[in-house]
């Protein structure tokens, strides 16, 4: 029969754990303000380096003087604030790391703490190497794809600020009499030019930073399922072909419909699934190695 003291007892550790775990959430939390605030200091240098694939294409594609607009007076602010917020989390994640091993870390066996930490380190790694990827190589394509269907006319555009009585400066467009500078108006038709918006430019950007970036985690998930035993080389091995239709399946889906860009992601996703086996079968090695040695299986017996 349960009694008081029973009870007593059991609950002390359970509020010990919420104590700990309150702890660790706070600093955790402390630690994404202080980089988000710090971030949002260099917020447009932040943003000019994210949007940086989409000048550089609007250049190449003979725009030399490329720029976006925002339609609302918040926009940009917010957009700011968005921009700090992941970088504050980039930033902080060493920080939230730290708290959540040292939450999770007491709990564990020796072997364990062994096994889980260099999950914990490549992760990371693994993660930014996918973000760096997509904003580097990727991105890049994909803006070449999606820009390149519109004709760019080299447009060279002085400004001169003029002063109204209220402070506020009006940018008046000059334009040169250098001959070929612009193109000759037409008769008829509609004149279609990328004149993009802040915010929605910079959802590509991080949508395929994030995409990638959790792509590029597949060998620490499938090589965690490999440690709990929940995944085999041999079982990965086998539905390598259900594995290549759905990374084509994934490559179509978070890719723009550029063939170039799709088939570099099915490359690299293909190549750390194989990546993935390889580490499955390592594991499975070291664990059969570990039972042989601690006499749970005989020599000539396999898992």
């Amino acid at each position: 029969m349960t009694t008081r003291d029973d009870i007593e007892d059991s609950s002390a550790p359970l509020i010990e754990h919420l104590a700990e775990l309150r702890t660790r959430l706070i600093r955790s939390v402390a630690a994404f303000l202080v980089a988000m605030i710090a971030c949002f200091a260099f917020a447009q240098e932040i943003l000019a380096f994210l949007l940086g694939p989409i000048e550089d294409t609007m250049r190449a594609l003979g725009d030399p003087n490329p720029r976006m607009q925002y339609t609302a007076p918040q926009e940009y602010f917010f957009t700011q604030i968005r921009v700090s917020v992941v970088a504050g989390l980039v930033v902080a994640f060493p920080v939230i790391a730290h708290q959540l091993w040292r939450f999770v870390a007491p709990g564990l066996y020796k072997n364990e703490k062994k096994a889980f930490l260099p999950f914990l380190i490549s992760s990371p790694v693994l993660f930014t190497l996918g973000a760096a990827f997509a904003h580097f190589i990727v991105v890049p394509l994909a803006m070449q794809f999606f820009l390149g269907f519109a004709d760019v006319r080299e447009v060279i555009v002085q400004a001169i600020p003029t002063e109204v009585p209220d402070g506020v400066i009006i940018t008046v467009p000059e334009l040169p009499a250098t001959p070929g500078a612009l193109a000759p108006p037409v008769d008829e038709g509609i004149d279609i030019v990328f004149d993009g918006k802040v915010n929605e430019s910079l959802d590509i950007t991080l949508k395929m930073i994030v995409a990638f970036g959790l792509c590029f985690q597949l060998p620490v998930l499938l090589s965690l399922m490999g440690v709990a035993g929940l995944v085999s080389a041999e079982g990965l091995g086998t539905v390598r072909k259900y594995a290549v239709v759905g990374i084509l399946l994934l490559a179509a889906l978070v890719t723009p419909p550029d063939v170039i860009t799709q088939v570099i992601l099915f490359t690299v996703v293909y190549g750390l699934y194989e990546i993935s086996i390889f580490l499955v079968s390592i594991i499975e090695k070291r664990r059969l190695k570990r039972m042989r040695a601690e006499g749970l299986l005989d020599e000539d017996e396999e898992l």
